[in-house]
């Protein structure tokens, strides 16, 4: 697993601070762990007093499953802009 962003250090310390468990506050910003899904998931829990675990959890699990949505639509559309491409232009050379 890569490193906490700035933004994952920062939603650590928002969880402590809200009162959530040490432990649970460490596997939700590992798993949130871009500057992207920390601050969606910073934003919940300013729009929403007091979640309960299983709601911050339920949430992060939405963020994943968003963010694989969002990477998947960018993997997708590169492999269409290739695909393009290659009925625009055909096969390249060997050489190329």
């Amino acid at each position: 697993m890569k490193p906490k962003s700035p933004q994952s250090i920062q939603l650590y310390n928002i969880m402590l601070r809200l009162g959530y468990p040490e432990e649970f506050a460490d596997i939700v910003t590992k798993n949130l762990n871009t500057d992207f899904t920390a601050t969606r998931m910073m934003g919940y829990l300013y729009r929403y007093s007091n979640p309960r675990l299983e709601d911050v959890a339920d949430e992060m699990l939405a963020i994943l499953d968003d963010r694989n949505r969002i990477m998947e639509k960018k993997e997708l559309e590169e492999i269409n802009k290739k695909w393009n491409e290659f009925l625009h232009t055909g096969i390249p050379d060997e050489d190329e």
